[in-house]
């Protein structure tokens, strides 16, 4: 059973392994936005719990970040945006979610989705956007299996990659 929660100082081993599995896998997609080998995870823990207080944010907007766990293995991740900057407002939305390569094809993407919908809507959001690769056929099963209804596919030669998908999920 899939528990979608914040990480812990017990997560650390596992936490590093799914981000050292992404970046072996799929480097140009961030499990952990601003950690490395050499990062503190206890700094880390700190560093996400303060963003979901609105603190410590940098260039980020207040958001949630919660791991995904099988058993003792971390095999997801989430950050679910409070609120939507110039940038996230385009691509990227109020959601962003990613399975560990290996874990894949599993239904845990749409495990992650479903019980991420209820904590948004806590947080008094009414509607959330998210957005996916026009050719990632996976992700946008996902969102429509959650209820997302597709406001239109972009095109964007500045972004990358160029063509993405945007929905939004009633909540």
């Amino acid at each position: 059973m899939l528990e979608l929660r914040s990480p812990t100082l017990s997560d650390e081993l596992a936490f590093r392994a799914a981000v050292a599995e992404f970046k072996l896998h799929d480097p140009e997609w961030h499990f952990a936005f601003h950690f490395t080998e050499a990062t503190d995870f206890s700094a880390y823990v700190e560093r996400v719990r303060n963003q979901t207080k609105g603190k410590d944010l940098g260039d980020f907007v207040s958001n949630t970040y919660l791991i995904a766990v099988v058993g003792n293995k971390v095999v997801g991740r989430v950050s679910l945006r409070h609120e939507l900057n110039a940038f996230l407002s385009k691509k990227g939305g109020h959601i962003g979610y990613g399975v560990v390569p290996s874990e894949r094809r599993r239904g845990y993407a749409k495990e992650i989705l479903r019980q991420t919908l209820p904590i948004a809507k806590e947080l008094g959001l009414t509607r959330v956007l998210l957005t996916c690769d026009d050719d990632n056929i996976a992700s946008a099963r996902t969102i429509e299996r959650n209820g997302g209804i597709l406001e239109g596919i972009v095109s964007d030669e500045s972004e990358s990659p160029a063509v993405f998908r945007r929905y939004w999920i009633n909540l």
